[in-house]
């Protein structure tokens, strides 16, 4: 399975942005950071990879302080890795 991920340092701005995001017609959802991304609060974007895009040009426009960036999360074999996107 492979999920995109806006990961921030602060749980209100995760909460704002998926909020920002179902607004704009993006499927979006509030889910746990991985902690194998080593950064965050703990709360994360879960987006498609199909409207990746779309969310980037939504958060380009939301000037998020604590946004750390988008990560691509695979998961297999009962592991999980995340990668920088």
């Amino acid at each position: 399975m492979q999920a995109y991920l806006a990961v921030f340092r602060s749980r209100a701005q995760a909460l704002d942005c998926v909020a920002r995001l179902k607004q704009a017609g993006v499927p979006a959802s509030a889910v746990s950071t991985p902690k194998e991304a080593n950064v965050g609060c703990g709360l994360s974007a879960k987006i498609g990879a199909f409207d990746l895009a779309r969310a980037k040009r939504i958060l380009a426009d939301g000037r998020y302080g604590a946004f750390v960036g988008f990560f691509r999360v695979e998961t297999g074999q009962g592991r999980t890795f995340v990668y920088r996107a």
